[in-house]
C-alpha cells in the first residue's frame, strides 16, 4: 500500500498583497507550509492560514525563510550558523503561537527558497536549521529535499525527517534539482509531471535530465498553487495518485 503527502506553500500573502490561491489549493493537499513573516506572510495571514488548515483537516508546518521580504526569500544571504539557528527559532515560535491558539499541533518545518536550497548542500547551514528546530520542539518533522544534507543533519540531531520531491521539476544525476535558470528545469507538460510523480512514489525512481534513473525517497510531494492552472494540476495529481491506489496522508502518518 503506497502512501504519500501532498504539501503546498501557503500563507504567503502580506499586508495589501495577495499571493497564491490558498483557498482553492488547501482542498487538495494534506500538509500546509505556512510562511512565518520573514520572506512572506504576516500575523493576520498566519492566523487565517492556520485556521483554514484546521478547518480543512490539513496538517500545519512552518515555512521559515531568510529575512528577505523584498526578494521573497529567494536571494542567497551570507549568514552565520548562529544567526540561521535563531531565525528558525524565531519563526517557529511565531507560528506556534497561532497553532496553540487554534489547538493545532505543529507537524513539520520546511525551510523556504534560498535557505532550503543552500542547506541542501551546506552541512553547517543544515545543522543550524536542524538544531534550531530540535531546540524548540524535538517532535517537529524536518521536511527537506530527498537525499540532501538537510535530512542528514536532521537525523544527526535526532529529528524525524521526511524526503520531499517535486512534481514539476527536473532532476540531475546526483538527485539534486536542475537549477531554474537551465533549460528544461521546469516540466510544463502536466501529463509527464504526473507520470513522473507516480513513478517516484510507487517505484522510488525518477529519470534524470541526462537520461539515467535515479533512486529517490518520496514521502511528500511539493505542489504549487499560485495560479489557476497550478490549482488544476494539484487537483489532477491527487486524483491520479488515488486512482493508482496511493493514499494521500499527512507527513506524520508516513515517517
Amino acid at each position: 500500500m503506497y502512501k504519500v503527502d501532498l504539501n503546498s506553500d501557503l500563507g504567503e500573502s502580506f499586508g495589501a498583497y495577495t499571493i497564491g490561491l490558498d483557498g482553492e489549493v488547501i482542498q487538495y493537499v494534506s500538509s500546509a507550509n505556512v510562511a512565518c513573516g520573514y520572506h512572506a506572510g504576516d500575523p493576520l495571514v498566519m492566523d487565517q492560514t492556520v485556521s483554514a488548515a484546521k478547518k480543512a483537516g490539513v496538517a500545519v508546518g512552518a515555512h521559515p525563510g531568510y529575512p528577505d521580504l523584498m526578494g521573497f526569500g529567494r536571494r542567497n544571504m551570507v549568514c552565520s550558523p548562529k544567526e540561521v539557528k535563531a531565525y528558525i527559532q524565531y519563526q517557529l515560535g511565531a507560528l506556534m503561537a497561532f497553532t496553540a491558539a487554534h489547538g493545532v499541533k505543529l507537524q513539520h518545518c520546511k525551510p523556504h527558497g534560498s535557505l532550503y536550497n543552500m542547506a541542501a548542500k551546506d552541512m553547517e547551514l543544515a545543522m543550524a536549521i536542524a538544531e534550531g528546530i530540535y531546540s524548540v520542539d524535538k517532535d517537529v518533522i524536518l521536511l527537506g529535499l530527498a537525499g540532501s544534507k538537510m535530512l542528514e543533519a536532521g537525523k544527526q540531531v535526532g529529528l524525524r525527517v521526511a524526503s520531499e520531491v517535486f512534481a514539476d521539476r527536473a532532476y540531475q544525476a546526483d538527485g539534486s534539482l536542475v537549477p531554474r535558470k537551465q533549460p528544461g528545469a521546469v516540466i510544463h507538460d502536466k501529463e509527464e509531471a504526473i507520470a513522473r510523480t507516480i513513478r517516484m512514489v510507487t517505484e522510488g525512481k525518477v529519470t534524470a535530465i541526462t537520461g539515467e534513473d535515479v533512486s529517490i525517497d518520496a514521502h511528500s510531494i511539493c505542489v504549487h498553487g499560485d495560479n489557476p492552472s497550478a490549482v488544476e494540476f494539484v487537483k489532477n495529481i491527487r486524483a491520479e495518485l488515488e486512482a493508482k491506489g496511493v493514499t494521500i496522508a499527512p507527513i506524520a502518518d508516513i515517517v
